[in-house]
């Protein structure tokens, strides 16, 4: 439930609460309205980890159904435990922030700034039987089911789902399942979730392993491939932030470049050495900017944290958020001119990079594995370049944005349309 850096160290735009569900018999408003032969309803199974739900949300709102759709958690704890835990947690969170405000170290109260994607309050505990039998039940009346799930241990619920109502529903499976891929209607993942299978890839891995990486087959047809991550950052929501954060960032001196600090992954590792490598990275490029904000994430090791506080944290052109709310990301990506992110997060990497404004990456090198293949790419594209520390942050460069949940809703509605329905929100 507290999340790494890969489900965002900072929060997205949030989409409207789903109405709150009807419990004792009926069925929730959402799926009260008429149907007319197509989907019009979504059901969001999430895991907990807001790098995973938001992928879910991210296209669901590319699909035009950001409200009207109810979000089921899967996770250990019943909802209403989880709920106590949560409550617990954030004020133990609040506590450090006031402890911490005076040298403006507080983490990220959650990555994404909440208990997830959504708010606990119109959570639903994820349930096959529940969601098929309104499926079943509500088609005669309200068409088909659109089911979205992302994250490896959402992968038994939804294909639960889709077999047991396979007439009723359409099941979107977000980030690769591994095997099995026709046990959903439509699978959306990261063309580096593929590098595996790659020949640069098999000389990394011992012949008699082999046989146990995943993928193992190329992708097939109701395979969409995705560069980055899905989020819900597009030009709209940058418009809508621009304006809602304009007193606070229209005045800041331009221009703003922004970093996002992340943490240590299995595939990308680093501490207190990155820490000042990159603290004197900004030193170099301080002349050049106007405005220097940057994010922590939950993740971020306090050494870490540490070394940048105190080497840039007196220095007036910059400024370290303390993690109190309201969460800046979205003012961020609409008002930065340049990004400056630590290589571990695809998610974060993602939606700098639907901005169209210049993303630079620190500690690529010390990436491995699929993360490499995913920054290659995106150099390749000239989407990312490496930061140096040399560079002039006045001097803007471009590229046309990552438009990956775009693409993937086009791929949805077309896959949908194979099945004689269609997506009317």
């Amino acid at each position: 439930m507290l999340l790494g850096l890969d489900s965002k160290q900072v929060k997205p735009i949030r989409l409207p609460e789903p109405p709150s569900p009807h419990f004792g018999g009926g069925v929730p408003d959402i799926f009260e309205t008429g149907f007319s032969g197509a989907i019009r309803r979504a059901v969001v199974i999430g895991n907990g980890f807001p790098a995973a739900e938001n992928q879910c949300l991210g296209l669901v709102r590319a699909l035009g159904l950001a409200n009207n759709h109810l979000f089921y958690w899967l996770h250990w704890l019943p909802v209403s435990l989880h709920k106590k835990l949560v409550y617990l947690i954030r004020q133990i969170i609040l506590l450090t922030a006031s402890l911490s405000r005076s040298n403006k170290l507080a983490p990220l109260p959650l990555e994404n700034g909440g208990s997830g994607a959504v708010g606990l309050a119109s959570v639903l505990e994820a349930d096959v039987h529940q969601i098929v039998t309104i499926a079943r039940q509500s088609y005669d009346k309200d068409g088909p089911l659109l089911v979205v799930a992302s994250g490896r241990d959402t992968i038994s619920i939804a294909s639960s789902i889709k077999r047991l109502a396979s007439q009723n529903v359409f099941v979107v499976q977000i980030q690769h399942p591994r095997s099995n891929l026709n046990r959903f209607d439509l699978v959306i993942t990261p063309h580096h979730d593929y590098y595996p299978l790659t020949p640069h890839a098999q000389e990394q891995v011992p012949r008699f392993l082999r046989s146990w990486i995943t993928p193992r087959e190329p992708p097939d047809r109701h395979v969409v491939l995705t560069v980055g991550a899905l989020h819900q950052i597009d030009s709209a929501a940058l418009r809508s932030a621009a304006s809602a954060w304009h007193d606070e960032f229209a005045p800041l001196p331009k221009p703003l470049l922004v970093v996002n600090i992340g943490g240590p992954t299995r595939h990308c590792r680093y501490g207190a050495d990155l820490a000042k490598q990159l603290t004197a990275y900004l030193l170099s490029v301080l002349q050049s900017c106007g405005s220097v904000r940057i994010s922590f994430s939950d993740r971020t090791p306090e050494k870490v944290s540490n070394i940048v506080a105190k080497e840039l944290g007196n220095n007036p052109k910059v400024y370290i958020w303390d993690g109190e709310e309201p969460n800046p990301n979205m003012g961020h990506l609409a008002w930065a001119d340049a990004f400056v992110v630590t290589a571990d997060s695809v998610s974060l990497i993602s939606e700098a990079c639907s901005t169209g404004k210049p993303v630079y990456l620190m500690g690529a090198e010390r990436c491995t594995w699929k993360l490499s293949e995913f920054h290659k790419s995106l150099s390749e594209r000239g989407v990312v370049r490496p930061f140096t520390g040399s560079e002039d942050i006045s001097e803007s460069w471009s590229y046309p944005p990552l438009n990956d949940t775009a693409e993937a809703a086009r791929r949805v509605h077309e896959a949908v349309a194979e099945r004689g329905w269609r997506l009317r929100p």
